[in-house]
This record gives C-alpha cells, sequence and structure tokens, in this order.
C-alpha cells in the first residue's frame, strides 16, 4: 500500500486551448478573477510551480491549486464561478417578455414615452425590477436620437464626391468647405459670471439682453485644417459674393479651388453662378439635401460655438465679432485637420441599416 503525497498532476494544454486561454488573458471586459485564473493555467503549463504562480499573482498556492484541479476537471469553463445560490426567481421570463414589450409597442395614456415608475404602476412589477430590465435590455424610454434622410435623387453620386475629395484630394488643388453660421447672437448676460471655484462650477443668469447678430462666413482647408473667415451684418449673395472674393484673394493664383458648399439659395444665386463660372480654377461640390454634416466647417462651427460663442457675454455685436476673430486667429495658429476616416461604403452600410429598423425588417 502507498503512503504518503501523492503525486502533482501535470496541466497540459493543446494549442487551441492555449489560444482559448491566451484570449481571456487579454481580454479588457471580462473579469479580473476570470483573466487571473486563465493565466495560472498558462503559468502552470510552462512548469511553473503552484507557489511561484502564487508569489507571482500574490496569492495562495492552495488558490492556484484549486483552479487548476478546476481546468484539469472542466476545462476552461471550469474556471468560471459557479452559479451562486439565492432565492429562486419571482418573474418568470414570459412576464419580462410582456413588460418589455408594453415599453417597446405602447405609450401610457396621455403620455409620449414611457417611465419606471409608470410601467412599475401598470405591470405591478416593483421599480428597481423594471429598473433592473431597462438596464439589463438596453432600454432608454427617457431619451430620443435625431435623424434625417436625404431625398436627394443624386445623393450616392454627391457622396461618393465629397468623399472622395476627403480620402483622395486632387493635386496642384484645395479643397474648402464653406458655409454660414447665421443669427449668431451678441448676448450679455444681466449680471456678471459667478467664476468657478473648487467644488462649484461657473454661474451664469438666466436671463440676458440681445444687442443684435451676425452672421459667420467660414472657408475650413481640409488638407490643413486653416479657417479663413469673415464676419458680416446679414447672409445674402451679396454677402456670400464678398466673401468668396476675400477667399480668392488668399488663395494663391496657381491652385484650383473645389468648393463644398450646400444647398442653401445665396450658394446658387445667377450672380454667384455668374463669378464663379468666369474663373475656371473654381469647381462646386454640393452635399446632398439634409446631408449638412458631410461638409466638415459644420464640425468647425460646432467648436466656436462650443468653446467661444456659447458661454461668452458681449456688450455689443463689434464686441463679439473681435472675439470671433481672435478664436480663428488662435485656432489658425494651432490648426490641425480634421480626419476623415469613413469610406463612402461604409456611410451607405450605415443607411441601409437605419432604412431596415425603420421598415421593421431589422431587429
Amino acid at each position: 500500500m502507498r503512503t504518503g503525497r501523492p503525486k502533482k498532476f501535470v496541466i497540459s494544454v493543446n494549442d487551441r486551448e492555449r489560444r482559448d486561454l491566451q484570449v481571456l488573458v487579454k481580454s479588457r471586459s471580462l473579469s479580473h478573477s476570470l483573466v487571473r485564473r486563465a493565466q495560472m493555467i498558462l503559468w502552470s503549463a510552462e512548469g511553473l510551480t503552484d507557489s511561484k504562480i502564487a508569489q507571482r499573482l500574490q496569492t495562495s498556492h492552495q488558490r492556484v491549486s484549486y483552479w487548476r484541479m478546476r481546468y484539469a476537471t472542466a476545462g476552461v469553463a471550469g474556471l468560471s464561478d459557479a452559479p451562486k445560490s439565492g432565492r429562486p426567481r419571482t418573474i418568470d421570463d414570459e412576464r419580462v417578455a410582456s413588460v418589455l414589450n408594453k415599453v417597446l409597442h405602447t405609450k401610457p395614456k396621455g403620455g409620449s414615452h414611457w417611465s419606471v415608475r409608470g410601467v412599475a404602476e401598470e405591470t405591478g412589477v416593483s421599480k428597481s425590477q423594471v429598473q433592473r430590465y431597462f438596464s439589463l435590455f438596453g432600454l432608454q424610454p427617457h431619451r430620443q436620437k435625431s435623424f434625417k434622410l436625404s431625398t436627394d435623387p443624386f445623393f450616392v453620386d454627391k457622396l461618393h464626391d465629397i468623399v472622395g475629395l476627403y480620402l483622395n484630394p486632387p493635386e496642384n488643388a484645395l479643397v474648402l468647405c464653406v458655409d454660414e453660421k447665421s443669427q449668431v447672437q451678441a448676448l450679455q448676460r444681466t449680471q456678471p459670471l459667478l467664476p468657478m471655484g473648487l467644488g462649484y462650477v461657473e454661474g451664469v443668469t438666466h436671463d440676458y439682453i440681445r444687442h443684435g447678430t451676425t452672421t459667420l462666413f467660414a472657408a475650413l482647408d481640409a488638407a490643413s485644417g486653416e479657417v479663413l473667415a469673415q464676419c458680416k451684418l446679414r447672409h445674402r449673395h451679396q454677402e456670400f459674393l464678398s466673401f468668396l472674393r476675400h477667399v480668392d484673394r488668399h488663395v494663391p493664383k496657381t491652385l484650383d479651388v473645389h468648393l463644398i458648399l450646400d444647398n442653401y439659395g445665396t450658394h446658387k444665386h445667377p450672380k454667384v453662378r455668374a463669378w464663379l463660372a468666369a474663373r475656371s480654377r473654381y469647381h462646386l461640390h454640393y452635399t446632398p439635401t439634409y446631408s449638412s454634416w458631410l461638409n466638415q466647417v459644420e464640425r468647425w462651427f460646432g467648436l466656436i460655438t462650443q468653446q467661444a460663442i456659447r458661454r461668452d457675454s458681449y456688450t455689443s455685436v463689434p464686441d463679439l465679432v473681435r472675439k470671433i476673430e481672435a478664436y480663428v486667429q488662435h485656432y489658425n495658429h494651432h490648426k490641425r485637420p480634421f480626419v476623415w476616416t469613413a469610406t463612402a461604403e461604409s456611410i451607405l452600410a450605415k443607411i441601409e441599416r437605419l432604412c431596415s429598423y425603420i421598415n421593421g425588417t431589422r431587429h
């Protein structure tokens, strides 16, 4: 009869098992404990002792031995925690499905969307359980996101044209994204701002004095990120034509100019068309209807609004114009182009998915 400690069993893994364990070790979404257990098995398969593995992971060798035994018995599945005991479910799958269907396919009486409290009162399920189901299934009835599909019959052609300018710009030419931001208001708060401090945010009065508006015309160089900008009192074709002359004076005469524009009426005015037709180096590229997001200058308008316009206070329109000009000068000093990565095919695939959701063929 044999006595003494039993012989230590050896962990061996094949190529497929090793790949599976390495995936677990490199994962950033799985639990930390599962990643550690997979690392234990890999090191054990390399010949490290339980004590050495325990030292590396700052745990006990008994724990390492336990998980080696689990792996030897059940493989990778044995590294997961066993189901914990607890009170059995009080709501079955059918009732959960009825709660979800009510939220997805009906509306509350006199309301536009369901709330956690409203669903709980309607179904008899507790608020905490309804909230848990909302989180588990990603339901957010209190939120909306906007979209608008283009109705332009030449949408695909225009999309390929503009995306091609971004991803493969022509040689010896400038690609300028041009537009205007109208009705920029010079708002003066009725009381001074309360400065931000440690533990509290900046304070601003809810009311203001209107001093008038200006229109910001801008042309963004898609290659360098530099912006040509002018502020004007109005946004008629006269002002747009004046801005084009300003652009023409600042662009080297040896370069062709590709202008990306939206379908605003002033951009297609006969006098504007005549001025451009007389200058053969200018080439127009109109975005499809409801697709101003294709024009990169719209992203720049978002930056200047967020970083300079929205939160400041202005005593007059000239004060607003001076601050806009100061922002443009500083931006050009640190200019950096926007990086366009979406291909026309990826955009069309996204629109196809959206249309399938709308017509109910995709869930």
